[in-house]
């Protein structure tokens, strides 16, 4: 039974590795299952074997979470949507399903997500697990939409977890980086589907700052993009709209294929091979800003495509400490010789109760760098991170970070808590890997 769930095998283990490329690793097995019942029986040989299991949705995330040279479990099979409630305004999927699908099944049925991010194609289960969120000061990540979810433990039984059942684990398990147990299937909240009003601008890096309570108050989501070397940024405006359709095309067109991709490629292929023009080429993008309007429903407005390789650090800074943080990377940046051209994304965020979520307890913004995928990211991310750490920052768990429990213990009221639940249902480790063994402090 279990050799069937093995999709492919080599003498020598089966080599896996995520989107960008820049984390892999040979496992000996990666499973393929279809149903609870199989998962199950992967955990029960993983136990046999003393072997451990990391899994795996789309590979969207740049740290070292999946890669193990033990088992990976992929969901790739365990996808769609299995019941939606319109009285109630719930779905309810199966956590390999990708966001981009399940926005698909569900405006078939009149409904939409609440708010998303600007990438459509992770799977439920990887973008809840590592606290993926959009931008918005009403809004939450995408896990505070959660409000029940199937969790497969390390001894193979199957909890069902919500508010009134197995609180705890579902109070820690709507961001768990995969460390209590396997999550198949979860339910959360939708609404309508509704349609909205995108705007992008062109603006002033300090007239921006100056206003940004008014940007964030007037704005359903709001962010910009800082272009380096430069005072330009790029403003995106979205709000709800009852307006009909107006798809923009060529402003799409511009903006998600031209300045986003092509031109970001051939931008970064000539920044690596002539480092000096860097910050030349940064100045140059802030001039080509997209400056339009467009109207459509919201997963067709949140969704970009991303075709250029990159590799990416981004923090989440609490939102009183925003503006002192980014003009003091602004200062640096400057400063420095990083021959840095991709822009800068800050994003804002509410604050939640998830217990290793980044936003927990706090009202919070994002910022996110990039670097391309054949750039040396050091010696930029490892000084911006200990910028954003004097700013209380906390990393995005899926994104480049060098944080282990020596500092983020300190930055979470319910660290202690989480890594007891985490020690109570998995007390043998099933479901770590040496990148979460560093993570929570766990090394033998």
């Amino acid at each position: 039974m279990i050799d069937g769930l093995i999709k492919s095998v080599g003498k020598k283990g089966t080599k896996w590795s995520n989107w960008a490329g820049n984390v892999e690793c040979v496992a000996e097995h990666i499973f393929y299952p279809r149903t609870e019942h199989e998962i199950v029986e992967i955990v029960h040989l993983a136990n046999t074997e003393k072997k451990r299991i990391r899994v795996v949705g789309e590979g969207h995330s740049f740290s070292g979470l999946v890669a193990t040279d033990h088992f990976i479990i992929s969901l790739e099979y365990m996808t769609g949507i299995i019941e939606v409630d319109k009285q109630k305004l719930v779905a309810t999927a199966w956590a390999g399903t990708s966001i981009n699908k399940a926005n698909t099944a569900l405006f078939k049925s009149g409904l939409a997500m609440i708010n998303l991010g600007d990438i459509d194609v992770q799977s439920l289960g990887g973008a809840t697990a590592t606290g993926t969120h959009g931008t918005g000061t009403s809004f939450g990540n995408v896990s505070t939409e959660i409000t029940a979810f199937t969790i497969i433990t390390a001894k193979g039984e199957i909890l069902n977890c919500s508010k009134d059942q197995n609180t705890d684990v579902f109070m820690a398990g709507r961001v768990s980086l995969g460390a209590l147990g396997i999550i198949t299937k979860m339910t959360f909240n939708v609404v309508e589907a509704y349609k909205l009003e995108y705007s992008s601008s062109s603006n002033d890096f300090y007239k921006t700052l100056e206003t940004l309570e008014d940007y964030n108050e007037k704005n359903r989501n709001f962010e910009f993009y800082y272009f380096p070397h430069s005072n330009k940024l790029q403003i995106k405006e979205s709000n709800r709209t009852d307006k009909p359709v107006k798809n923009n095309k060529i402003l799409a067109y511009i903006n998600d294929v031209f300045l986003e991709n092509t031109v970001m490629n051939i931008v970064s292929r000539i920044g690596i091979t002539f480092p000096s023009t860097a910050k030349a080429l940064s100045r140059w993008m802030a001039k080509a800003v997209p400056k339009g309007t467009t109207i459509d429903y919201s997963h067709e407005i949140y969704a970009t495509v991303r075709t250029v390789y990159f590799k990416e650090m981004e923090y989440n800074i609490p939102i009183e400490h925003f503006k002192a943080c980014i003009q003091e990377f602004k200062d640096l940046l400057e400063k420095s010789e990083y021959f840095v051209f991709f822009p800068v994304e800050c994003r804002f965020v509410k604050g939640d109760d998830i217990w290793l979520s980044p936003a927990y307890g706090r009202d919070s913004a994002y910022i996110a760098i990039h670097v391309f995928i054949n750039q040396e990211h050091d010696p930029y991310f490892k000084d911006m991170e200990a910028l954003f750490m004097r700013y209380n920052g906390r990393p995005h768990w899926g994104k480049m970070h060098t944080r282990t429990a020596d500092t983020l213990s300190t930055t979470y009221e319910k660290w202690a808590d989480f890594l007891a639940l985490r020690a109570k249902l998995d007390p043998h480790k099933l479901f770590l890997n040496p990148h979460l063994e560093a993570v929570f402090g766990l090394q033998d």
